[in-house]
């Protein structure tokens, strides 16, 4: 007699509606309110200029604080992936991380500016931002369930976009309603409750839009009992894993390596953006702002119309089309010290950013089964983090060696071109592999 399991899994694939696939999107959404407001422009200059005594020791415990924090990703994220995949309950992670992520930023209310309490601002932004990559292994892994072959581009770029506009929104809350001229919401000014509240906004930003995908998201097909399962066996299947990787799916491990060194520079670029703005060209404060809200709101707008052009022409084209475009525009900025072309050629690098990112998820997913896809998007994430030091390093080596600030984006550069090097021999497949969890899309 048959396993009910295997009729389970023998059973037609069930029709995804539109609203899963809505709120996907809408989780990228509601994350981004980290990534933009508490990670990037706001909370983590409020850690390191109002609450740390010395901008210099706040930078410093901070950027030790992420260290730690990539150091703990890099570890954990392909071992949970490959135990989601096999306890066959990614929802339910996915439903821990973010509440976790969610549970951090909430707490970073009580971040008082004091020095004292320095340290357990940065730990807690370090542990929201572990929580929420550990979150987005989950998450990327529903890409599979909720698309097909010919929608991957789409639907990723989809999200994509919409979570550049969330980050946007949420920023433009935050500077008029909590920052600037104190906030129109009125709140208190004494021990900056209003700066401290934006935690709470970028909290409940992300319950929000972040629930719907909590309750609406495909379930995962039973599986047969293959015996109980831990972290530790987690890592030996790992460790096995890289090893068929080697010896039977080179062109997956070959992508692994390209992506892990065009995303770092990816990462790079938005990460001194702001730095470079004020340093190299003298933006003021606001100036910087309103040309990382430009830079957001051009992103998503980009990476939504990529998405098609990566159903029609494949990952591929438009990760070599964009990786080349922004070394060339790059060069533009390093030999000007313009700033009306740094606003043109950065804002057109904004725009091929989200693209190579989408495209790469997209990529990732046509050579993934359902069932490896948690696996597959944690080593993802690892090797993304393996040599997160390189780009940082660079630019820094570099500004240091010639005393230009604008110097440094050549560190950047060299990192996207070596990237863009390693991808080019790669050829990915056309469909992507046999699986029978892959769905297809109601109208």
């Amino acid at each position: 007699m048959t396993s009910p399991h295997l009729d389970a899994r023998a059973r037609p694939p069930q029709p995804v509606p539109p609203k899963v696939v809505r709120a996907w999107g809408l989780w990228d959404f509601g994350q981004q309110a980290f990534n933009t407001v508490i990670l990037t422009f706001v909370f983590s200059v409020y850690l390191t200029d109002a609450v740390a005594s010395d901008p210099t020791r706040g930078a410093a415990v901070f950027s030790n604080a992420q260290a730690w924090a990539g150091l703990v990703m890099a570890l954990l994220a392909p071992a949970l992936g490959s135990w989601g995949d096999r306890v066959r309950n990614s929802r339910l992670l996915l439903a821990i991380t973010t509440a976790a992520t969610i549970a951090c930023m909430a707490l970073l209310w009580f971040t008082r500016p004091e020095d004292t309490f320095l340290v357990y601002g940065a730990v807690l932004v370090a542990a929201a931002g572990l929580f929420s990559e550990l979150a987005g292994v989950f998450y990327n892994a529903i890409l599979l369930r909720i698309s097909t072959p010919a929608t991957y581009g789409r639907i990723s770029g989809f999200a994509w976009g919409l979570g550049y506009l969330g980050g946007v929104l949420a920023l433009v809350i935050t500077l008029f309603g909590f920052v600037l001229d104190d906030g129109l919401l009125g709140l208190p000014t004494e021990n900056m409750a209003n700066m401290r509240a934006i935690a709470l906004l970028c909290a409940g930003w992300f319950l929000v839009f972040g629930l719907p995908l909590l309750v609406l998201a495909p379930k995962d097909l039973p599986r047969e009992d293959e015996g109980r399962f831990n972290l530790a066996m987690a890592y030996g299947e790992l460790a096995r894993r890289v090893a068929h990787l080697w010896r039977n799916e080179r062109r997956l491990l070959h992508f692994f390596v390209a992506a892990a060194v065009y995303r770092d520079g990816l990462s790079a670029v938005f990460a001194f953006a702001g730095v470079l703005a004020a340093s190299a060209y003298g933006f003021s404060t606001e100036e910087v702002i309103y040309f990382g809200l430009a830079a957001n709101l051009i992103a998503g707008v980009s990476t939504w119309l990529a998405g098609r052009a990566d159903d029609r022409f494949g990952p591929r084209a438009v990760i070599i089309t964009c990786l080349v475009a922004m070394v060339a525009l790059g060069s533009v900025i390093a030999a000007s010290g313009a700033p009306l072309v740094f606003w043109i050629c950065g804002m057109a690098i904004a725009a091929l950013v989200g693209p190579v990112q989408s495209a790469s998820r997209s990529a990732l997913a046509r050579m993934s089964t359902a069932e490896q896809a948690g696996e597959n998007f944690g080593l993802y994430a690892t090797s993304g983090r393996a040599i997160s030091f390189l780009a940082p390093a660079l630019y820094t080596t570099l500004v240091r060696a010639t005393d230009n600030p604008r110097m440094g984006i050549l560190g950047i550069l060299a990192v996207l071109l070596a990237g863009l090097l390693v991808f080019l021999p790669l050829r990915l497949p056309r469909t992507t592999p046999a699986s029978p969890t892959t769905p297809h899309l109601t109208d």
